[in-house]
């Protein structure tokens, strides 16, 4: 995905001066950056994590029943070395059982409740970076201006933060130019507790999210 970053600047001054004239005009600026580059995702399964039918006498009463643990292989490849970061947007957004950027919506029941959530973990440690000995994780909370310091802790891709890897361990200047990526990711998902649900007929299980590649 393509961003561009838009300047829009504007000064007033304002005086004491009696006679001083205020300008009747104002300039605008719009910035941004085209580049050949392309890297492309791609998502093992087509992205399809399927649990397949889940009795509701299988489901705890009062709390949420966490699923089996799933794993996807997701690959980044570039036409060049390029910096980039991952965000995750979430096509069933309002619907997850925990309001947090890291959970993603299962859809509604047929009542309107919310049926459960998903997380998707990137583990460094499983992750090949093109010929880089050592992926080291960093991510932004700061739309890239700021970076967290690189390591090889597992981090939750999240809404409205950078993922990102460097080959430098304790770095704070973000992701380094990478080509090709790959990473096993952990899916992680819960369902609500049965007395929240409406399981009165079928209910499908309807997460859908988009990966997102932001060029830097």
């Amino acid at each position: 995905m393509n961003t561009y970053r838009i300047a829009v600047c504007a000064l007033v001054l304002l005086t004491g001066a009696p006679h001083t004239l205020a300008a009747s005009s104002v300039d605008l600026s719009v910035k941004g950056r085209l580049t050949p580059t392309a890297c492309t995702p791609l998502l093992s399964s087509n992205g399809l994590i399927d649990y397949g039918k889940i009795s509701q006498q299988d489901l705890n009463l009062e709390k949420g029943t966490r699923l089996p643990v799933k794993h996807l292989q997701v690959s980044i490849g570039c036409n060049a070395p390029n910096r980039f970061a991952l965000r995750m947007r979430d096509n069933r957004d309002g619907t997850a059982m925990v309001n947090s950027e890291i959970y993603y919506g299962l859809g509604l029941d047929n009542s309107g409740n919310r049926i459960g959530l998903y997380s998707l973990t990137f583990d460094p440690r499983q992750t090949q970076a093109d010929s880089l000995a050592t992926a080291y994780g960093t991510e932004s909370t700061t739309g890239g201006l700021a970076w967290r310091t690189a390591n090889l802790n597992p981090i939750d891709i999240g809404a409205n933060s950078y993922l990102g890897f460097t080959d430098t361990e304790g770095s704070t200047t973000g992701p380094t130019a990478i080509q090709a990526l790959t990473s096993t990711v952990k899916i992680e998902a819960v369902i609500n507790a049965k007395q929240n649900l409406d399981l009165s007929s079928d209910t499908l299980l309807d997460g859908s999210a988009t990966l997102e590649v932001l060029y830097l």
